[in-house]
């Protein structure tokens, strides 16, 4: 084996570290280099755990010409259990996960275990059987523990396995190379920490803000003047079913936050606040015209999509409700307010509490969806439109005209 390949490896895996390179380009070159310098690799995985409300980490691979690179795994502990009690586990994940060879290896406290593959040890762990099939030889998996201090979640350590087609299988100094690089490649962790702040920021902040705070946008007091659409929309009932199906609040938050913000995002948006069962969101553009059309296009496709939602949860048995929803247009401020330590990413202004008010005026009317005189004024959007009349909102000084959309356009 070549001792310099090895070298130069190790220099470049701790520059692509810092570089912040794709962990699919860390494992790939990772494992390219070794063959280079004699380990006759015929098959990877890298494993990590992350920080993710759906997914429990990302999995790695190399040696699979005509499969993705990269696959990301669901649930694997008791943790996925909601609040009702149901299993949202990946029950396919969760069986291989427990079948494996890194369960085993939690459990023996192992950090190192190699099978020669073959019809007495292909069913002894799952994807043994897959492995052999592909032509591999030997097995030998590697889990790399990281110190108490740099566990984040259930992000504690790095999980690798490596395959050979080689007759022979690996020879001992072959494994005892690998045991000693496979740490070194451990700084996958460093890039998975960044890509995992990013999904964090993006999760709960919202898409944008999540970008601006990671640009740096996070002084305490700083906001930008922007003119927005300004979104609030909230559900009908729901108080009453909080208090009559309590255990059902939650699936059915999710149910219908899942629909609105999609729609939201499909169309431009970006979600800044979930506030129990009300959404915040904004629309931002160079002109109005746009920011309106995309707005109003989320709102229809948010209606689609909670009508269809309505039926799906009818036929199971499970409470259902509409979205009440208020759309306004005006200059806002964007940015941090807060305490020194607590700050929050967010809209203010009086554009905002007057489409709350908006919102709220839905169950006077008996209306879906109202929208404010300055939303409908703009071109290309009144068109489409139908005045519901003139209408006092609680907190603002002068009567308004707000309109719905209009059935016959």
């Amino acid at each position: 084996m070549n001792e310099n390949l090895f070298t130069e490896l190790l220099a470049w895996l701790t520059q692509a570290g810092l570089a912040g390179t794709s962990e699919t380009n860390i494992v790939s070159v990772f494992c390219d280099r070794c063959v280079t310098a004699g380990i006759p690799l015929g098959r990877a995985h890298v494993a990590i755990d992350t920080l993710h409300p759906v997914h429990e980490g990302r999995l790695f691979r190399w040696g699979y010409p005509d499969e993705p690179l990269v696959h990301e795994y669901g649930r694997t502990s008791l943790e996925g259990l909601d609040v009702s009690g149901a299993v949202s586990l990946d029950a396919q994940a969760t069986n291989v996960w427990r079948r494996g060879p890194f369960y085993n290896m939690l459990q023996t406290g192992a950090s190192l275990l190699r099978r020669r593959l073959n019809a007495d040890t292909k069913d002894e762990f799952s994807m043994l059987a897959d492995w052999l099939a592909a032509g591999m030889t030997d097995y030998v998996a590697i889990t790399t523990r990281f110190a108490a201090e740099g566990v984040i979640g259930e992000m504690d350590a790095v999980y690798s396995s490596w395959g050979t087609k080689a007759p022979e299988g690996f020879n001992d100094s072959q494994i005892a190379t690998l045991e000693h690089l496979v740490p070194h490649l451990a700084l996958v962790k460093s890039v998975s920490l960044a890509r995992m702040t990013r999904t964090l920021m993006e999760t709960y902040l919202g898409r944008d803000a999540g970008q601006r705070v990671l640009s740096g946008r996070i002084v305490r007091g700083i906001a930008e003047r922007i003119d927005a659409v300004v979104w609030f929309s909230d559900l009908r009932g729901f108080t009453r079913i909080t208090d009559t199906t309590p255990e059902q609040v939650i699936p059915l938050l999710n149910d219908y936050s899942d629909v609105i913000v999609s729609a939201i995002h499909e169309h431009g948006g970006d979600v800044l606040k979930l506030i129990g069962d009300g959404t915040l969101a904004i629309f931002t553009a160079e002109d109005r015209p746009h920011a309106c059309n995309a707005a109003l296009s989320a709102a229809i496709a948010a209606r689609q999509g909670v009508a269809e939602l309505k039926k799906r949860r009818s036929a199971e048995g499970k409470p259902v409700t509409d979205m009440y929803l208020g759309l306004h247009v005006g200059e806002v401020f964007y940015g941090n307010v807060g305490s020194r330590e607590r700050l929050d990413f967010t809209v203010i202004g009086p554009a905002v509490n007057e489409v709350s008010r908006i919102a709220a005026m839905c169950r006077s009317v008996d209306q879906p969806i109202l929208m404010s005189s300055a939303f409908a004024n703009v071109d290309a959007v009144k068109r489409r439109l139908v005045s519901v009349g003139r209408y006092a909102l609680r907190g603002i000084s002068h009567p308004q005209e707000l309109f719905t959309l209009d059935p016959e356009a």
